[in-house]
């Protein structure tokens, strides 16, 4: 039987004022911060400690966050490098001549999405996507944030929420639901997926399409490159190698299994290697060597301004999670949000609608620290308790607490989990959120009450 302490009600309080103070679209690092320290001076009842905790906190978090904003800056650099020699252009004109609108790019980008990260996971897929297709899709008309909409629904919401080849997702919430079959537990999760997705993916469509037709957007994007009269043959080598290397990562990572981040590094090598290719090609190699350092700067520059926020929002939000907590605050810590979880399933009266209910709102809490897969062994362990205590499909059940967890978490309308496609994008995290709230959520009641008929 879990008991909420005075702690667990402070963290609660907390987390509610974080989400107005984003409700009013304010900076939420001040409160944040003030929300580590006090949990760390309420856990320690030490003030040093309390001060250490702020600090301890926002180095987890860093470490976490770490190999996203490295692989994202530096295929940053790698994209200066080619719109320094005009190879993005280059590039990008087979793909142009596919995307003639803004429909057709955002199904097109939402699509290849789904597929890489269904393969490689979503992380890596944003750089590949991100790197080929995105400035195809800009220039057909595609505003940046609902570009990023796209790669972030189809990627992070429908494609890691199902994970159907690599099975991470599934093995995870079967185990703790003491399901020996996956399959089973994907076969049974479909149709939850299924009108999850559709609807989502509707609403996301309808909202672009009216914002497009009610209002002038202007597209400032930084694909803007300048104009190259006569690409000389080393550009054109750098257009057709460019893509060629990534294909070939994509080859090497289905041929040898590397997923998340090892998949994630092949990427980044091997953007540093076209940079550094291009470099040469821009320049002699002597005066490379200065070029190839203002690329790296141009990329860090860009993945820390980004990045920065979101490490310390993370840092208080990690707090929730019983791995992060323990390494942040000690050993004995718990998650405070998954406490909450337990909290509400043992004192709750059981029958198949506020299980539903309850397994849904657990799934939305524990993703709030912007991990979709922490809160799934929760979940799991939540549906075989539900299902020993009265009759109810608990693969089912165990399928919608595994959406539910990592379309928040994963992450769809968290804004500190979706910095990867914000990011490659060049979009405000919190507009991309903003965006996706609506038909998230529209979709979350959607699949609630496909549950209850297959409950």
């Amino acid at each position: 039987m879990v008991e909420l302490s005075a702690l667990h009600w402070v963290y609660f309080s907390i987390v509610a004022i974080v989400i107005i103070t984003m409700g009013f679209r304010k900076d939420t690092l001040l409160p944040c911060i003030i929300g580590v320290f006090v949990v760390g001076l309420m856990y320690s009842g030490s003030v040093v400690k309390a001060v250490q905790t702020v600090f301890n906190s926002l180095i987890t978090a860093g470490n976490e966050f770490w190999g996203i904003i490295l692989v994202i800056s530096l295929v940053i650099a790698m994209s200066s490098a080619l719109r320094d020699i005009g190879a993005d252009e280059l590039m990008i004109l087979p793909i142009k001549k596919l995307m003639i609108n803004p429909t057709i790019a955002f199904f097109g980008l939402g699509f290849v999405m789904l597929f890489f990260s269904w393969f490689i996971w979503p992380s890596p897929a944003v750089a590949l996507v991100g790197a080929i297709m995105l400035p195809a899709a800009l220039k057909a008309g595609l505003p940046p944030v609902w570009a990023a909409v796209a790669m972030n629904i189809f990627g992070h919401g429908m494609a890691l929420s199902s994970d159907y080849f690599i099975q991470g997702a599934p093995a995870i919430a079967a185990k703790a639901a003491g399901i020996e079959d996956t399959f089973a537990l994907s076969k049974a999760t479909f149709p939850l997926w299924l009108v999850m997705s559709i609807v989502t993916v509707s609403i996301s469509y309808y909202m672009m399409r009216k914002e497009l037709k009610t209002s002038e957007i202007k597209l400032e994007t930084e694909t803007k490159s300048k104009e190259i009269e006569k690409p000389g043959l080393g550009v054109y080598a750098v257009a057709i190698l460019t893509p060629l290397a990534f294909v070939i990562d994509v080859f090497v990572m289905y041929k040898y299994q590397l997923r998340g981040g090892d998949a994630t590094a092949l990427v980044g090598g091997t953007a540093v290697l076209i940079m550094c290719f291009v470099a040469v090609v821009q320049h002699n190699p002597v005066n490379c060597l200065e070029k190839i350092t203002d690329y790296v700067k141009e990329g860090f520059v860009f993945g820390i301004r980004i990045f920065a926020p979101v490490i310390v929002i993370g840092a208080f939000f990690f707090l929730g999670s019983e791995e992060m907590a323990k390494t942040i605050l000690g050993e004995d810590a718990t998650g405070l949000l998954s406490d909450l979880g337990l909290f509400l399933a043992n004192n709750i009266t059981l029958s198949k609608f506020p299980v539903a209910l309850i397994q849904m709102i657990t799934g939305a809490i524990t993703g709030l620290d912007g991990s979709g897969f922490s809160g799934l062994p929760l979940v799991g362990s939540l549906a075989h308790t539900f299902a020993s205590a009265i009759e109810i499909n608990k693969e089912v059940l165990t399928g919608m607490g595994q959406l539910t967890t990592i379309w928040v978490g994963g992450g769809t309308i968290i804004p500190w989990a979706i910095i990867p496609v914000a990011a490659i994008c060049n979009v405000n995290p919190l507009d991309l959120a903003k965006r996706n709230l609506i038909p998230v959520a529209i979709g979350f009641l959607a699949t609630f009450v496909t549950a209850l008929f297959l409950l």
